[in-house]
């Protein structure tokens, strides 16, 4: 069994020593992590290339909805039902390398296939997308925690916010190099080798990262693990949410800014059949993105080091309402540039603070269950967002981002004024 290898005991003492003896060593190889699984990710992005790819495959936008949900919903929505096997294991790494090969990189070389068989039965390769995406994007939730915890151990919580900040910022700008790469393939190749070669690159760089994570020196708390039984953990759940306000205020934030982000997945779709922009322009947009993104995870996770999440998860939210303002607004597809900036800023900020608000709310050995009643809750909203921007697509494309502008503003409101800081809250 992958968490029945014993570990010494060791006193506070011992553990923060080695995390300062290993400091350097962890913050390089889970940078270089971060940096190569955001390349790959930028080859097959959620918000540009995963809607083109299913355009060229069907005229519904039910696939593309589904698409969305996946991209939004996966990561967060199993991690409720790891959370509890996750945090008896004493160490997080192993169950990260061994399991993680298998339910989240392995997946990639089914979306490859996807794309190969393209030509000759569309659906058929629609169908085989889905699966994989599906897999790839739940098989990474599942393990969550654990990873969420693993970097919770490697770095002292004053340099989270610098470690994920920089090192995504990092990966952002590979992720420039992959939008350009993007750009190239989908103007020089013909449907669908070019997307064959963006998923196989994609793959690559997914799999460079699970190499990466295998070097890491994980240190081992003094106490490193909450046993509960099933029952009970079900039952500190619901005490867990009744008992800390802050965190029940902060849930539901969470949970209208997850529902402002119904749009997200359609902002493509919508610059397709509104302006007929071209594939070479969807790859822009995703530099937009990433230009974006990599601007708000290096100034927002040193803003949140230095104030706390909460005033990074504020602006990301402000800026998100900003974004799909512009695109419910736009006379042109050159709007629609700032509101990819503007949401790749928003995404930065959620990214980093949206995972480390989190491990600051609860006692260390019983981080996986808040990580897994944030991350499923979230997950839940997710799941019906993008159904109701499905709906909305189906009717007007304004309506459904001039809606999401306004639940992405209410959430910054509800973030400022209703939750504490966890980490200065007394």
């Amino acid at each position: 069994m992958l968490t029945d290898r014993h570990y010494p005991e060791r006193t506070d003492e011992e553990f923060e020593a080695e995390v300062k003896q290993n400091y350097l060593w962890n913050f390089t190889f889970n940078t270089f992590d971060v940096i190569t699984f955001f390349f790959g990710s930028s080859l097959i992005s959620s918000w540009t290339i995963v809607p083109l790819f299913i355009s060229k495959l069907t005229t519904s936008p039910l696939p593309i909805g589904i698409a969305a949900f996946l991209a939004q919903g996966s990561w967060y929505l199993p991690q409720i039902f790891t959370a509890n096997f996750i945090q008896r294991s004493p160490a997080m790494k192993p169950l990260v390398i061994n399991l993680g090969f298998f339910l989240e990189r392995l997946p990639m070389a089914v979306i490859v296939i996807s794309a190969m068989i393209a030509s000759q039965s569309p659906t058929l390769a629609l169908t085989i997308f889905l699966l994989g995406y599906a897999w790839h994007g739940l098989g990474a939730g599942m393990l969550g925690p654990a990873w969420q915890d693993m970097i919770a151990r490697c770095f002292p919580v004053e340099k989270r916010g610098r470690f994920l900040g920089s090192s995504s910022a990092l990966g952002t700008l590979t992720g420039i190099v992959g939008s350009g790469i993007s750009i190239w393939l989908l103007a020089k190749n013909s449907f669908p080798g070019n997307f064959a070669s963006l998923f196989i690159i994609a793959a690559a760089g997914i799999f460079l990262s699970w190499i990466s994570l295998s070097f890491v020196r994980e240190p081992i708390p003094a106490v490193h693990t909450y046993y509960q039984t099933g029952k009970d953990f079900r039952s500190s759940l619901f005490h867990i949410l009744r008992s800390n306000q802050n965190f029940r205020r902060f849930i539901l934030a969470r949970l209208m800014l997850g529902l402002g982000a119904m749009g997200t997945g359609f902002i493509t779709l919508s610059a397709i059949k509104t302006w007929d922009v071209s594939d070479s322009m969807v790859g822009t947009f995703t530099l937009m993105q990433l230009i974006g993104q990599s601007t708000g995870t290096l100034l927002l996770g040193l803003l949140a080091d230095r104030r706390g999440h909460k005033a990074s998860l504020v602006l990301s939210a402000f800026a998100s309402s900003m974004g799909f303002f512009l695109a419910w607004v736009a006379p042109t597809e050159l709007f629609y540039l700032a509101t990819f900036l503007l949401l790749g800023f928003a995404s930065g900020g959620t990214i980093v603070s949206g995972i480390l608000v989190v491990m600051e709310f609860g006692e260390p050995e019983r981080r996986p269950t808040y990580m897994g009643i944030t991350a499923t809750g979230i997950g839940i909203m997710a799941m019906i967002a993008p159904m109701l921007g499905t709906g909305l697509a189906t009717l007007s494309f304004p309506w459904l981002f001039g809606l999401s502008a306004l639940m992405s503003m209410l959430a910054a409101g509800a973030l400022h004024f209703w939750v504490q800081e966890p980490r200065f809250a007394t």
